[in-house]
C-alpha cells in the first residue's frame, strides 16, 4: 500500500462513543501519518457540564473552540510534507455542539467569538462519519469508564445522534464516506478493520456508505 493511494488528510467524526479516536489513532499508526486528537480529557469544565449543563455549557463550549482553534492552526503550521495526516474532529462540528448545548444568549455569544477567530483550517480530503444507535453509544461510554463520561444521560446522547445525522446530511464539502460502526469492530478485528482501508482507498468523491454486516452501497 503506498502513501500516493492514501488521502492526505483525513477526519474520522461522529457521536461520542462511537470509536472515532481509537480508528483515528491505528489509522495514523497504519499509515505512518500524523495524528491530530480532540483531546475532550484537557477540558476542565466537561464533568461539570455533564453533571450540569444548563450551568456549565458556556465556557465548555469556549474551551473546546480555542482547543480546537489552536490545533488547526499548529496543523497548518506543521510538516506540510507529512505523508498522511488523521485527525478525530473537523471545526465544524463545535458549532454542531454549541447550537445543541447553548441557549439563544449564550450561542450569540459563541459566535461571536467563533466568527471573530481567524482560523484557515484545511479542508480534509476525506470525512469518515461512523454512526450507532443510541443504546450502543451508551454501552461503549459506560465500558470505558472515564469519570467525567459518567454523567452523561441517555437523552443527550440522542439529541446528538440527531445533530450528528441532520449536519451530515447536508454536509457537501468533502468525499464522505458513512460508516454503520453499530455491528462491527475497526480496532481488533481485521477483517472489518481490512474493508473499511479498502473502500477507504476508492472514496475520491462524492458521498459513499459502508455497511458490512448487511450489504456495502
Amino acid at each position: 500500500m503506498s502513501t500516493a493511494e492514501i488521502p492526505r488528510y483525513i477526519v474520522i467524526e461522529g457521536p461520542i462513543g462511537v470509536g472515532k479516536t481509537s480508528l483515528a489513532k491505528r489509522l495514523a499508526e497504519d499509515f505512518g501519518g500524523e495524528l491530530l486528537l480532540e483531546g475532550a480529557e484537557e477540558n476542565p469544565f466537561l464533568e461539570r457540564f455533564y453533571r450540569n449543563p444548563r450551568h456549565a455549557a458556556l465556557p465548555t463550549q469556549l474551551f473546546f473552540l480555542f482547543q480546537r482553534a489552536q490545533q488547526i492552526q499548529a496543523l497548518r503550521q506543521s510538516d506540510l510534507f507529512a505523508p498522511v495526516r488523521v485527525a478525530d474532529f473537523i471545526l465544524e462540528k463545535d458549532r454542531l455542539f454549541a447550537e445543541l448545548t447553548l441557549d439563544d444568549d449564550e450561542l450569540q455569544l459563541y459566535e461571536q467569538v467563533y466568527n471573530n477567530l481567524t482560523v484557515d483550517a484545511p479542508q480534509p480530503d476525506l470525512v469518515i462519519y461512523l454512526q450507532a444507535p443510541v443504546d450502543v453509544l451508551l454501552s461503549r461510554v459506560q465500558k470505558r469508564g472515564r469519570d467525567y463520561e459518567r454523567f452523561i444521560e441517555t437523552n443527550y446522547l440522542e439529541r446528538l445522534v440527531d445533530a450528528y445525522t441532520r449536519f451530515f446530511y447536508h454536509y457537501s464539502a468533502t468525499p464522505l464516506l458513512i460508516v454503520n460502526a453499530a455491528d462491527i469492530d475497526l480496532v481488533n478485528n481485521q477483517q472489518d478493520y481490512a474493508l473499511l482501508v479498502e473502500r477507504l482507498h476508492k472514496t475520491t468523491s462524492g458521498r459513499h456508505y459502508f455497511n458490512p454486516g448487511s450489504f456495502d452501497l
